[in-house]
């Protein structure tokens, strides 16, 4: 799965109809290019590919700017990624962010839920973890190997804990919420006078 994949395809859904430059903007000022490698290249690259794969539908706009639009194939593609990063621990942690920038596209209780999955899977990855590292003999330094996952699948279930918690608690407006940003279309493009 394509963290760059998913961004475009929230944005572009966020917008309703966005080009090019307008989701590059956004995502560049998000930070995307540190957490998630995202270059001005790859949003191109997946704006043409995501419109080949029927995902996207290209609007000519003159002089000669192209507007992009989501298909109900699109729309059924971003649910997917964005559920999956939500849902399934990765050791890249781009999946997880992008899934976080967009998750008000989410109801509270479909983010909870998929949360409380990505709990569950940290916590059989960090006491596997703790096992091997209490079964390891040799070479005794791979040990450490095994000491690091379990500390990292801990703290991501330490923090997916409390996101959960957080959003239980009511945090963050979500889909169907007042002032959600979640719905398809309902960004506004901010225009400089």
């Amino acid at each position: 799965m394509s963290a760059t994949r998913l961004l475009v395809l929230g944005v572009v859904r966020g917008y309703g109809r966005a080009h090019g430059y307008l989701i590059g903007n956004d995502l560049m000022s998000w930070g995307a290019g540190e957490w998630a490698n995202v270059k001005w290249g790859s949003i191109y690259h997946a704006l043409k590919q995501l419109t080949k794969d029927g995902c996207l539908v290209d609007h000519s706009v003159p002089p000669g700017r192209t507007d992009y639009e989501i298909t109900p194939a699109g729309e059924a593609e971003y649910r997917t990624l964005l559920r999956d990063a939500l849902r399934r621990p990765e050791t890249r942690p781009d999946l997880l962010a992008a899934g976080l920038a967009l998750l008000p596209s989410l109801t509270r209780e479909e983010a909870v839920g998929l949360l409380t999955e990505r709990l569950a899977a940290l916590e059989t990855r960090r006491d596997a973890a703790r096992e091997q590292v209490g079964q390891w003999r040799e070479p005794p330094h791979v040990k450490e190997l095994f000491g690091l996952w379990e500390h990292t699948a801990a703290t991501g279930a330490e923090w997916t804990r409390g996101l959960v918690e957080r959003l239980e608690s009511g945090a963050y407006p979500m889909a169907g919420e007042p002032g959600s940003p979640g719905a398809p279309g309902s960004w506004v493009i901010l225009k400089l006078e």
